[in-house]
């Protein structure tokens, strides 16, 4: 898209990328007031994504947004290469000081026996949707509009840890399921499929834990457009059927 100063693509030159050496914080916060890119003064360095204030999720919104996470990018640096899988997570808030989020891997899968080089990233995606600018009323006004993508974006990050522990696996595995069957209104329990076939299934994965380290979250829905925009955007998302990003777009602008 060509809004790459709202999709954030490209940080803007000059800005200060904050003070080094200390600690970072749970979520990473913008300064206050600025519109620019949020390079926070809390953390050692910069961000893992490009945040402007107006599209940062705070604390309780990006730990919702954990808690109702389905499936995620995990992603590690090795001494092969990038390596990455997509899996189920679930978020587990008492482990470690910011929450861990549980998953397993295939056992043929070599991402959970390759080490990992510092960090994994988890990357999880909600709603998202092209944004047209002949929704906009601005175009009418002054045509000075492109188009855009809305979306929802939580990376999180920490140290990798394995667990080729079947009891372990076989908690994470009823977890799992509980979570997801509790939408459908006929459930399958884990009891419902032979024990012996269940061992077996469990033999063939191996669990992994991101302890999270730091953690941020992005909710880009149009926060930087007029009034009359936002509702233009919100018609245009209603009537082309997107029904989750519309409701992410309510949400962002109350």
């Amino acid at each position: 898209m060509l809004d790459v100063a709202a999709h954030g693509d490209f940080p803007a030159a000059g800005r200060s990328r904050g003070r080094r050496g200390r600690s970072p914080p749970v979520v990473v916060r913008c300064r206050a007031g600025g519109d620019g890119p949020c390079w926070a003064d809390e953390h050692a360095g910069h961000p893992m994504m490009y945040l402007p204030s107006h599209f940062a999720a705070d604390e309780p919104r990006t730990v919702d947004l954990l808690a109702t996470l389905g499936a995620a990018d995990l992603v590690t640096v090795t001494s092969v290469g990038m390596l990455a899988s997509y899996i189920p997570f679930l978020y587990d808030p008492t482990i470690g000081d910011r929450g861990a989020l549980l998953g397993h891997l295939s056992r043929s899968n070599d991402q959970w026996r390759t080490p990992a080089i510092g960090d994994a990233l988890v990357i999880a995606h909600g709603p998202d949707a092209y944004v047209s600018p002949s929704w906009y009323p601005s175009k009418v006004e002054h045509g000075r509009v492109v188009p855009t993508w809305d979306y929802t974006v939580v990376h999180a990050s920490g140290r990798l840890v394995v667990r080729d522990d079947p009891d372990w696996l076989a908690v994470l595995v009823r977890r799992l399921t509980d979570t997801h069957e509790a939408r459908s209104p006929r459930r399958w329990s884990v009891d419902d499929a032979p024990a012996r076939f269940i061992e077996a299934q469990l033999r063939s994965i191996v669990g992994v834990e991101v302890v999270i380290d730091r953690l941020e979250a992005k909710t880009k829905w149009s926060q930087n457009r007029p009034a009359a925009d936002v509702a233009g955007v919100l018609d245009g998302l209603e009537t082309t059927g997107r029904v989750a990003a519309a409701d992410a777009l309510r949400a962002a602008n109350p």
